[in-house]
């Protein structure tokens, strides 16, 4: 009896729970900051001017007075067409001009002459009103002469093609010798590159916001750095917004102006563009690696002073590059998992190192809100 009685309390002793080691983990302090609010998108690089360049008269190319590729200020020259067809013909009309002048002079005299003898009765007054016919006739091929000698100076000057605008050129369209035709051939492209536009395009649901803080005025544009363009430029300018949705892709057209005085920005260049909207005081900051996602949402593992690791949902307004912006779940000051974890258990205890590759760490949060520890 004594012997089963040993036994009996034997098999009635609790077995303890099992001992895990603490979970090592990075971690890194929620803070309250400044956030921007913005929106990012694939912008392409456009001249804030774009002409190609025709000649208004049909001649042969004469001479180029630019080098591919160079700058070219307002109304200087380009391009010279054959001037000489031209200044015949505005002679030719010059000298029409100068017969049909004298011409309707001595008919003007003539009406007056005609006139006077009419009040004398010396003529019919049919052979009076001719004269005056003919004087008005004259006075009218005069003023048709005049027109054309314009309009002949007005080609001769067209034979000098100049730039409308100061830009940059292209290459050349034609070679020397060439014929060009009128308002057909492209001689070259002219581009102004500072300022420069560049066009992008967000989701429709963006749009409201957008309106709501083209209004209040704190709209701004700004490139990012990105693979193929490492510089960052802050001064974009927010100049136009279309009037109208595609509704093939749901997306609104948008246009930035930046100063581009270096001349950074190409036409052509395809850049990373960030639409800021405004800057949103007092937001609470986590690592965008803290936030994880689960069966009942997103949430975090908040590190309690006794070095368990507690599970708290969160609601993640948005994110900015490597922060989450949180608007439900977190205050502010607390020190979340950052890294590591699967190794966590809720509720079960935790240690922070410097790096999980390397030996125990101090103990202390080395990570903030942008990232690991330094």
């Amino acid at each position: 009896m004594a012997a089963a009685s040993l036994i009996t309390g034997g098999c009635g002793k609790e077995t303890p729970p099992p001992v895990f080691p603490p979970a090592t983990v990075l971690a890194a302090k929620v803070v309250k900051k400044d956030m921007p609010l913005e929106i990012a998108a694939i912008g392409t690089v456009e001249a804030y001017k774009s002409i190609n360049v025709y000649s208004r008269v049909t001649g042969q190319l004469l001479r180029t007075h630019f080098r591919e590729g160079e700058d070219v200020r307002t109304g200087q020259l380009l391009f010279t067409i054959d001037p000489a067809p031209f200044r015949e013909k505005l002679h030719q009309v010059e000298a029409r001009l100068a017969k049909s002048i004298a011409q309707s002079q001595f008919n003007e005299e003539e009406a007056k002459r005609y006139a006077f003898l009419l009040t004398k009765g010396a003529v019919s007054k049919s052979e009076a009103d001719k004269y005056l016919t003919d004087a008005a006739a004259y006075n009218a091929n005069v003023k048709a002469d005049r027109a054309e000698v314009e309009d002949a100076r007005l080609n001769l000057s067209y034979c000098s093609v100049k730039a409308p605008f100061a830009g940059r050129t292209g290459a050349y369209g034609v070679n020397l010798g060439s014929i060009v035709r009128a308002n057909d051939t492209s001689l070259t492209t002219l581009n102004q590159i500072s300022p420069a536009y560049i066009r992008f395009s967000v989701p429709e649901k963006q749009l409201a916001a957008i309106r709501k803080y083209l209004a209040a005025g704190t709209v701004s544009v700004r490139v990012i750095p990105g693979k193929d363009f490492p510089m960052e430029i802050t001064n974009g300018k927010l100049v136009f917004v279309d009037n109208a949705i595609d509704q093939a892709t749901g997306m609104i057209k948008l246009k930035a102006e930046f100063a581009n005085n270096d001349r950074s920005l190409w036409p052509g260049q395809f850049v990373n563009v960030s639409l800021r909207l405004t800057i949103q005081s007092g937001a609470v900051v986590a690592p965008l690696r803290a936030v994880q996602n689960g069966d009942q949402g997103q949430f975090v593992f908040v590190i309690k002073p006794d070095m368990t690791a507690e599970v708290a949902p969160v609601v993640m307004e948005r994110s900015t590059g490597e922060e989450a912006v949180i608007a439900k779940g977190l205050q502010g000051g607390e020190t979340v998992v950052t890294d590591g974890h699967l190794k966590v258990r809720p509720n079960g205890k935790v240690e922070i190192k410097d790096s999980l590759g390397a030996g125990p760490g101090s103990g202390n949060v080395k990570g903030n809100a942008g990232g690991e520890g330094k």
